[in-house]
């Protein structure tokens, strides 16, 4: 039975008391009845820390659980506002009839039905057709093929990663102007060989209506390849090395072990590659516009370009907002199957 601490007021003020009566044996009855009270008051005494305690813990743990709310508050009430709120209201604006400024002249589908008639988005459409399949595919194959190297153990793979991976800490505008002064028949590539004494030596996609699309797929790879290159080397470096040496058993050479083995099993590397990918050619905008500027003419012109030109240059709000929108469902249409394949992929036993 828990007593009170020795030096306690309480407990000091009852030994006193106790050694009286117990001294007294006339008032030993009284002594036993006082013993009893004691036992409980000084078990009432322990159950009230143990509650104080309690009540203490419950509010240090309502403060914790209140510290990231309120961290993290105004961060989520910014993203809220800004990225889905706006969104909210592009949604409106491509539902009315704004040009130069907004106007809530409601129109229903009437621009989505004007875009699907203009030549100037069907060719944004079909150019970004080609730009990310082109895009996608050869990012896929050339990360893919660093990725095999780097994981044969190489010598000099702690540099040949950096250098790979360095492309991707760039921005796309400085990619892009890069990639114009290099392909510039003036001052890049061909103005170089010319020097050299190649004078026959001709490169001028950039300038070509029909091959300028190829100088945004070349500088977009440029770019991209290696991040690919690190998500294929860690889906490589995630495969069991007992599967190799299994393989290699049974006699199956290098190159049968990767086709019929390890790429099968890097499935969900491929479809979050292709997520990615697809979603940096659908919003391609600042590689467009520091490389060709959309042009020669409307050679490069990507929906992204197409959505701020009539916005903000042809003052025709309503048709950038439903070309926005569009857009949005595009990306949509890519990220929420997967999704909804690594839900239902995690929910299996």
């Amino acid at each position: 039975m828990p007593i009170c601490p020795p030096h306690h007021p309480r407990r000091v003020s009852w030994d006193i008391e106790l050694f009286r009566l117990k001294r007294n044996r006339r008032n030993r009855s009284n002594y036993l009845f006082c013993r009893i009270f004691q036992r409980k008051t000084v078990s009432h005494f322990w159950l009230e820390n143990a509650l104080d305690k309690v009540a203490h813990m419950q509010r240090n743990n309502r403060l914790q659980a209140l510290v990231p709310k309120l961290v993290l508050g105004p961060s989520f009430l910014i993203v809220l506002v800004f990225v889905y709120g706006f969104i909210i209201y592009t949604g409106v604006l491509s539902l009315t009839n704004s040009r130069m400024l907004p106007s809530y002249g409601f129109v229903g589908l009437t621009n989505y039905t004007k875009l699907w008639t203009l030549p100037h988005w069907w060719r944004a459409i079909t150019n970004l057709a080609i730009f990310a399949s082109l895009y996608i595919i050869i990012c896929s194959v050339i990360g893919l093929f660093l990725a095999i190297l780097l994981d044969q153990k190489i010598r000099g793979e702690g540099i040949l990663r950096p250098i790979y991976l360095y492309p991707m800490a760039l921005s796309f505008i400085v990619t892009g102007t890069a990639w114009k002064w290099f392909l510039d028949p003036g001052i890049g590539l061909e103005h170089t060989m010319h020097l050299w004494g190649w004078e026959s030596f001709s490169f001028n996609w950039i300038k070509s209506n029909t091959m300028a699309i190829y100088c945004l797929v070349i500088a977009a790879v440029w770019q991209s390849s290696g991040f690919v290159m690190a998500m294929f080397l860690a889906g490589l470096r995630g495969v069991d090395n007992e599967i190799n040496k299994a393989a290699q058993i049974d006699g199956a050479s290098t190159g049968t072990i990767y086709r019929r083995i390890i790429i099968p099993l890097m499935r969900p590397v491929f479809l979050s590659a292709f997520v990615v990918l697809a979603h940096l050619a659908i919003k391609a905008y600042d590689l467009v516009i520091a490389l060709t500027g959309g042009g020669p003419g409307q050679a490069t012109e990507l929906p992204a370009t197409f959505m701020y030109s009539y916005t903000f240059t042809r003052n025709q709000m309503g048709i950038g907002a439903s070309s926005a929108i569009i857009m949005l469902a595009m990306i949509f249409s890519i990220i929420i199957p997967y999704l909804y394949s690594e839900i239902r992929g995690g929910s299996r036993p």
